[in-house]
């Protein structure tokens, strides 16, 4: 099992920037990719990007792609995204997730923060 918690959400203007960070604990991550997700009002939820825990490799939906930026901090087991001129279509309820790079799901879940940009 691997519990993650998130946090740092909040209410930001159009513009703005905002982290996120996400704790993870309860497993070994060198063998999972962590990923953020978001689910908007109304809308299914969508993949927003991913890192691989063990080289760094990272992946984007391309409409934040040049303005989030997913990081992991190994020592201290924390998953961030950095968030840059936030839209208000980017106001979400937004979920750190992992998955072991032997699943094709991501199978954990944390419980969201939600993200609201004002225009």
């Amino acid at each position: 099992q691997v519990q993650l918690v998130e946090s740092g959400g909040g209410l930001v203007q159009a513009g703005g920037s905002l982290r996120l960070s996400c704790a993870a604990s309860g497993r070994t991550l060198s063998r999972y990719a962590m990923g953020w997700f978001r689910q908007a009002p109304g809308k299914e939820r969508e993949f927003v990007a991913s890192i691989t825990w063990s080289t760094g490799m990272t992946s984007y939906h391309d409409s934040v792609k040049g303005r989030f930026t997913i990081s992991r901090d190994v020592a201290k087991n924390m998953v961030y995204l950095q968030m840059n001129s936030l839209k208000a279509e980017d106001t979400a309820v937004y979920y750190c997730t992992a998955r072991s790079l032997t699943s094709a799901t991501y199978d954990y879940w944390g419980q969201g923060t939600q993200l609201t940009v004002s225009s």
